[in-house]
This record gives structure tokens, C-alpha cells and sequence, in this order.
């Protein structure tokens, strides 16, 4: 139908298209997107079906409900229940139909729309190099969030920021619209207490840093993140990567998300904790 509209002039505003079809669009994007590709391949959000809901420790802490499916599986056409049963904390847990195992609960179109409203890039005036800078038009960006609810997606631009408390003191959130995007799944609770639900905004000494300060925007990964503002050696005369923080340590109680000064130090600005190489 979207062939026989495109052929006859017609302009269609509102194309759907469902899972099966968007999963083929996956191997499409791939064709000319390799490297992306290979890095969202390579990260988190490349889970599928069966490491969402067959996961044990998850689903003995949370009971799987319908929310499930507003960031895992967003384009799925039917309710939780139709994926997997039984829907309770005792388990255990199978999925409805086994060939949706290795299906991706969040592919591209989690986070990227086909069209993009704007306009094209144009070449500069090169006669005056010195003006090329300012001749560039501010890009949106190309990230969008698909909400299951409404069956669209919206820009991450026209997206609103999270407020953020903690206790009773405003959290400084970045204002980088792409992070608008992340928290509408790593978000906190409905009265937004930093740190509940799967809340990761920057506390401590990252505050007011975005998550793309960090993370690469597929892979996710932050392994080199550390560099992009650190010295070598930091004011603790201590390399930054080996302190005792989530970052270097997995089991570290501290999270590098929300790590505070008062962490390390105590009142005499002396370290309480030791480090990793120490």
C-alpha cells in the first residue's frame, strides 16, 4: 500500500508499521549503519526478549506488569501477558512463543524515527574561511523517543526535562535534549527521588553532567569517559580511573553516578577509604 500511495502522489502522513516489519528494518539499517550497528550490538540495549522477562532475579524483586513493554518492547502489539507467563514473583518463567527469544525489545526505532523534520546541509562559503563556523546551521538532533501509548515518536527537543529531588534539594539536570531521551526509561519514581526506580542522574561530584558526557550514544560504553575531563593525575595526586568507584570496581559501594566528595573525604580533607591499587 505504501508503494501504490508513493507511485499515485499521495502523501501519507501517518505510516505504522508493526514489530515484524520494523525487525526487518533492523537488517536494513544495518546495511549502511555497520558501525553503529556493531556498537548498540555490543551494548545494553541490544538485550532480547528472553534476558527482559525470563530474567529470575528481576522478576522475584518486580512483578512483570504492563509497564514492562513501555521500554522493552515498545512495538510489541499485545500485553505482557501475551509474551510470558506465569505473571507473579514465584515463577518460573516461560515465554509464550520460544521464537521470540532473540527478538530485540529495544531496536533503532526506540530511539531513531525515519524522517526527520529540517534542512539539508548546504556547503559554505569557502572564499572567506574564517566566516565557515558561523554559517553552520545548529543540527537537531536525530534522536526521538516512540512512546508505546501513543503509538508516535516525539523529539527529543520537544521533550520535557526531568526535575529531580533530593530529599527536599533541586537536582541540577544537564539540559543536553538527548539526555530527555534516557530518562524517559532510566527514570525514577512517580515522585522523582533521585536514585529510585532506575534513576542514573549525575549526583555528587557529576552533577549537572548529561549522560552523553559519558556514554557513547549506541554502545553505551564509558570506558574512556574518564579522560575526556580528567588529568592524568587528579587533585587527590590519585589516577581517577583506579579510585574506589563503580567505574574500576563493579562491587564498589560507590556508584560513579552519584559518588559525592564526602565520599572520600572527611572533615579534614583527609581520604577515608583506600583505592583500589593501594
Amino acid at each position: 500500500m505504501m508503494i501504490v500511495n508513493h507511485i499515485s502522489g499521495r502523501h501519507v502522513e501517518d505510516i505504522k508499521m508493526n514489530e515484524e516489519q520494523l525487525l526487518e528494518m533492523l537488517v536494513n539499517c544495518k546495511g549502511c549503519h555497520a558501525s553503529e550497528f556493531s556498537k548498540w550490538e555490543s551494548g545494553g540495549h541490544s538485550i532480547d526478549y528472553q534476558h527482559v522477562f525470563l530474567n529470575t532475579k528481576h522478576n522475584t524483586t518486580e512483578q512483570i506488569n504492563f509497564d514492562c513493554l513501555r521500554c522493552h518492547g515498545m512495538f510489541y502489539q499485545g500485553n505482557v501477558g501475551d509474551i510470558v507467563e506465569p505473571l507473579n514473583i514465584k515463577g518460573p518463567w516461560t515465554l509464550k512463543n520460544v521464537e521470540m527469544a532473540s527478538r530485540p525489545a529495544i531496536p533503532c526505532m526506540a530511539c531513531h524515527q525515519i524522517h526527520q523534520e529540517g534542512s539539508p546541509g548546504v556547503k559554505p562559503d569557502y572564499s572567506d574561511p574564517k566566516t565557515i563556523f558561523y554559517q553552520k546551521n545548529v543540527r537537531i538532533s536525530k534522536v526521538s523517543y516512540y512512546d508505546r501509548h501513543e503509538k508516535d515518536h516525539f523529539a527529543v527537543v520537544g521533550l520535557p526535562m526531568l526535575k529531580l529531588k533530593n530529599g527536599d534539594i533541586d537536582v541540577k539536570v544537564s539540559d543536553d535534549p538527548v539526555m530527555r531521551n534516557c530518562v524517559q526509561c532510566h527514570a525514577p519514581n512517580a515522585h522523582h527521588e533521585a536514585g529510585s526506580s532506575d534513576d542514573r542522574t549525575p549526583r555528587g561530584v557529576h552533577e549537572g553532567l548529561s549522560c552523553n558526557a559519558c556514554h557513547e550514544p549506541h554502545s553505551n560504553n564509558a570506558r574512556n569517559s574518564c579522560a575526556s575531563c580528567h588529568p592524568a593525575i587528579s587533585n587527590c595526586k590519585i589516577d581517577v580511573t583506579k579510585m574506589n568507584t563503580s567505574y574500576a570496581d563493579s562491587k564498589s559501594e560507590h556508584n560513579i553516578h552519584f559518588v559525592a566528595c564526602a565520599d572520600c573525604h572527611g572533615s579534614d580533607n583527609q581520604i577515608i577509604y583506600s583505592f583500589r591499587d593501594h
